[in-house]
């Protein structure tokens, strides 16, 4: 009696699961997972077909893998088929690279029109606009009227196939784009004009499309979205042929994805290993990145080595070291962040960068002889020895002037060179902030006080 209590428990646990969004769907078999990989298969067959593949897509990298290895090919057909184009292809393309055979299959599996959008937009790079964009969309011809084009996108085909339709695209016999209609603009036209006399009686730009080219680098497309409030555009390709449209579902995902990856560089983290089950490999890679930096902390080693005998004669100066450090460090942190965020947003670049290095020297300085000034009394008070407190403050200001300067430069100039500022620029500036925090206060300790 109690295992039959069970089951239907069980049984109305997954029913009401299935009545919820793909993306909460995929949230609660990623806690599944963690407690039974049986159970997660289990439930995960049980997902409907029209919403298995966005569940799926919902997914981290990480079990997406078990998951078309797990799943049949007849299953996996029917979750690819329901995909509008842009998701089949990420997920046609993300199956080769764990079993190429099995991606055939279900690639063969599917329709003639859905295999050739598959084609075609696997053909574009993976950081192009033609790779993040759908081919469904709902066009008209100029020489149709406004009724036939209505009665095409509800009573077709088309209306089991696209969804978030903002607008219509007018194009002429060569597919090529003319006009974008917004729907609440097109329900107030009388449905007997053709396109063509929509057109001619608004000459002004109020149906001119925001369009987007297929080679076009993503990451330009996705400040466009963000500086005018887009919720979708057009893609255009030869001869501005309509050729698809990418929506702010895509471009959120592609903005996510930029901040993560930025976040992780600085740290010196890869975003691909950190979800690898193998251990050994996600260890091996941070370790790698360790390996850089106790390289770099040799050097500033090296530094303090050469004022052993310094050191030696006054021991208040190994205890205030790494104030003078950590303060740089920090500081130049501060900085690094501000300058990577604005070159990743467009805000900045090499050309334009003499303002922002200026404001960030003049930030370090301003704080630079705040503290100085706190942690030269800080050191008199401490140690009874005012020269003391003299030295630390100035290279306090030296330390932190230099975490301003290089913190922002560091970037520019990696950015300058074709480097990613975010993979590179974490090491060098805490090399920089260490040799001469280091340096700076080891120097005018034996100036000024030996």
């Amino acid at each position: 009696m109690a295992k039959e209590e069970t089951i239907k428990e069980k049984e109305e646990f997954v029913e009401e699961l299935l009545k919820l969004h793909p993306s909460d769907i995929a949230d609660s078999l990623k806690k599944i997972k963690k407690n039974s990989t049986e159970e997660f298969f289990q439930i995960l067959k049980e997902v409907p077909d029209d919403v298995l593949g966005e569940v799926i897509l919902e997914l981290p990298d990480y079990l997406r893998e078990d998951v078309y290895e797990e799943l049949s090919t007849k299953k996996l057909i029917e979750a690819v088929d329901e995909l509008e184009s842009d998701d089949a292809t990420d997920i046609i393309q993300e199956m080769e690279e764990y079993d190429e055979e099995k991606a055939k299959e279900v690639f063969d599996g599917l329709e003639e029109e859905d295999k050739k959008d598959i084609d075609w937009l696997r053909r574009y790079e993976e950081d192009e606009a033609g790779s993040y964009m759908q081919t469904e969309l709902f066009s008209a011809n100029l020489k149709e009227t406004v009724k036939e084009s209505l009665d095409r996108l509800t009573l077709g085909k088309a209306e089991d196939e696209l969804v978030n339709i903002h607008q219509v695209y007018v194009v002429d016999d060569n597919k090529k784009l003319l006009a974008s209609i917004l729907l609440e603009d097109l329900i107030l036209i009388d449905f007997k004009k053709t396109y063509s006399q929509i057109l001619e009686s608004h000459e002004d730009d109020r149906f001119k499309p925001y369009v987007v080219h297929d080679k076009e680098h993503i990451d330009e497309i996705a400040k466009q979205f963000e500086k005018y409030d887009l919720n979708v555009v057009a893609v255009l390709g030869y001869q501005d042929m309509l050729m698809g449209r990418i929506t702010s579902d895509d471009i959120l995902d592609v903005i996510e994805e930029n901040a993560t990856e930025q976040m992780y560089q600085l740290a010196g983290v890869d975003d691909e290993f950190e979800h690898d089950d193998n251990l050994f490999i996600t260890a091996k890679k941070r370790a790698l990145w360790l390996f850089l930096n106790l390289g770099t902390a040799i050097l500033a080693s090296l530094v303090i080595g050469l004022f052993d005998e310094t050191i030696k004669s006054y021991i208040a100066l190994a205890i205030l070291m790494p104030i003078v450090a950590s303060m740089g460090g920090n500081a130049g942190t501060q900085t690094l962040a501000v300058t990577v965020r604005q070159l990743a947003l467009g805000d900045i670049d090499f050309d334009n960068s003499k303002d922002t290095i200026k404001k960030e020297v003049f930030i370090s300085i301003f704080n630079g002889l705040l503290f100085a000034i706190i942690m030269g009394i800080v050191a008199w008070i401490w140690f009874n020895t005012a020269m003391l407190g003299v030295v630390i403050a100035m290279s306090m200001l030296i330390n932190l002037f230099s975490a301003g300067f290089f913190g922002a430069s560091i970037p520019l100039i990696l950015k300058r060179l074709n480097i990613d500022p975010a993979i590179g620029s974490t090491v060098l500036l805490t090399t920089v902030t260490d040799i001469v925090g280091f340096f700076s206060f080891l120097m005018l300790a034996k100036i000024i006080l030996l």
